[in-house]
Parts: C-alpha cells; sequence; structure tokens
C-alpha cells in the first residue's frame, strides 16, 4: 500500500477540480466537501496500486456520492434552506479552487438545473462543463453511452431555454414583474400597489388564499425574504416568478397580467408540481 503521506499528496493535487465537479452539481459548499471527503475515505481504502489514472477514478467516485446526493433530495420533502456560499469556512480554498469556483453556474442556471432529473443534471455538468467522456458518464449512471448522451442533450436544451426570446405582448408582461420584483425587493408598498389590479387574488392550488391589492402587497414584502433569489421566469408559457433557496426552487408564481396590472397570482409550492411545471429563467 502507498504510503498515506504520499496518497494524501496526490489527492490534494486534485481537491479543486474535484470540490467545482461536486459543488456546480450540488450547489451547495457544505455538500461538495461531504462529497469530496467520501472520495477521500474511498481512496485510502483502496489500492492506489491499482488505479491507472487518478484523476479519472476521484472523479467517478465524486459523481456516483453527488448522483445520490441528488436522487436522496428527491426522496425528501422541501423545506427552506439558507442561503449558502460556494467557499465555506473550514476548507482553506486556494488560488486555484477559487478560480475553479469563480467560474461556478449562476443563480438562474443552478435554479433550471434543479429541476432536472439527478441523471440528467450530473451528465450536463460532468459533459459540458468538464468534459468527461460519456463513457465515463455512463458508468455513473447506469446507462449506456448513448443513453448519456441523450441524458446530457435533453439537460442541454432545457439549459439553453433559459433566455428565451419573448414576443411583445409577453415583452410587455415582462416589464411589468419586473416593476414588481423590483418594488417587493426594494420594500416599496406604494410601486407594488401600481403594479396591481385593485381586485388582484392569490390563488393556491385553485383555491382563492387572499384578495386584494394592499394585502397582496404586503404579503409580497413579507414573502420575498423568505427566498435567497427571486428570478422572472416562462412558467407553463406565462411570465412569473421563480423563488429559490440555496439554487432549488421552493414557488413559483405564475402571473394573469390583463392592460397594465396583476390581476391574479397562482402559488405553486409543491415539489411535484414545480419538477412538472415548463420553466424558463428570463434573462437580464
Amino acid at each position: 500500500m502507498e504510503d498515506q503521506d504520499v496518497l494524501a499528496e496526490r489527492f490534494e493535487a486534485h481537491r479543486a477540480r474535484l470540490r467545482a465537479v461536486a459543488y456546480q452539481t450540488l450547489g451547495s459548499a457544505s455538500e461538495a466537501d461531504d462529497a469530496v471527503q467520501e472520495a477521500w475515505l474511498r481512496l485510502s481504502r483502496s489500492d492506489p496500486g491499482k488505479i491507472e489514472n487518478l484523476g479519472g477514478w476521484l472523479t467517478t467516485v465524486v459523481a456516483r456520492v453527488c448522483l445520490n446526493m441528488l436522487q436522496a433530495r428527491r426522496e425528501q420533502p422541501v423545506g427552506m434552506h439558507l442561503p449558502e456560499s460556494a467557499v465555506s469556512d473550514a476548507d482553506g480554498t486556494g488560488p486555484e479552487a477559487e478560480a475553479l469556483l469563480a467560474d461556478s453556474i449562476g443563480p438562474a442556471l443552478l435554479v433550471i438545473l434543479h429541476t432536472l432529473a439527478p441523471a440528467e443534471r450530473l451528465a450536463f455538468v460532468l459533459h459540458d462543463m468538464f468534459a468527461v467522456p460519456f463513457d465515463d458518464i455512463a458508468a455513473v449512471v447506469g446507462r449506456s453511452p448513448a443513453a448519456a448522451r441523450q441524458l446530457a442533450s435533453r439537460a442541454r436544451r432545457r439549459v439553453q431555454g433559459v433566455t428565451p426570446v419573448l414576443g411583445t405582448d409577453l415583452t410587455r408582461q415582462r416589464a411589468i414583474v419586473d416593476a414588481f420584483l423590483t418594488a417587493a425587493r426594494n420594500g416599496d408598498f406604494d410601486a407594488l400597489l401600481e403594479a396591481l389590479d385593485p381586485d388582484v387574488v392569490v390563488r393556491s392550488n385553485g383555491t382563492e388564499m387572499m384578495r386584494g391589492a394592499a394585502a397582496v402587497a404586503g404579503r409580497a414584502l413579507t414573502g420575498l425574504r423568505s427566498a435567497q433569489v427571486s428570478l422572472p421566469a416562462l412558467i407553463n408559457g406565462a411570465v412569473g416568478v421563480i423563488n429559490a433557496a440555496e439554487g432549488r426552487p421552493i414557488s413559483l408564481q405564475a402571473f394573469t397580467i390583463t392592460g397594465a396590472k396583476i390581476v391574479a397570482v397562482d402559488l405553486i409550492d409543491d415539489p411535484g408540481r414545480i419538477a412538472e411545471a415548463d420553466l424558463a429563467i428570463l434573462g437580464r
């Protein structure tokens, strides 16, 4: 067996890339650290003399750990997730790691990736962001190379829809939604009232929850604080808002707009319905 100190040095040479793979797959610094630590534990229990390509072996291990984490997430209820920096307090991130993390996916793409199935997300990140061959990805996701290619292709089509071209009417709706979001972020109650129809209604699963511009404006001011990021988006073909925390969609707001006013807001916070929604983040 290789001396543990030498093995640790060889592992450290790959840590920055491994952590970047894990972070861009999981969107969580603490979970990325856990995935990298698990890779080290597995390496320390293995015979490195039998590993021909250490970097490839470690990437495969981290990818499999991340896939298990993503699958476990989908089996758990979606709750509130606190914002989390790409750099954790205890990791002693060096210049190389900081450079890799600087290229990390932004909040809009992270939200879209969280709407993908775990295997699709992993295939996209590994191939499109880290140039991992489909033969290697296939071994991780338990599919054929052709199927792994299809997974990445489906994810790529979804990601490329992040900035769709809007028609005239949707462009007008986007301007109204932007005004609503700006007012909510700035705590501007009067500007919120201006964007809302006096008799605006908020519905959840088709059931009316609230009616009236003043009540809805007040809810908007408090509700936005629970989200790390709120992004304008196309939701099932209409302009609305995705609220997310730690890159994960926690609720959708689909707006019905008549003239220059928001007349209805349909809330979607059920994880299953969020996963089924046709979503596209709108660029700035």
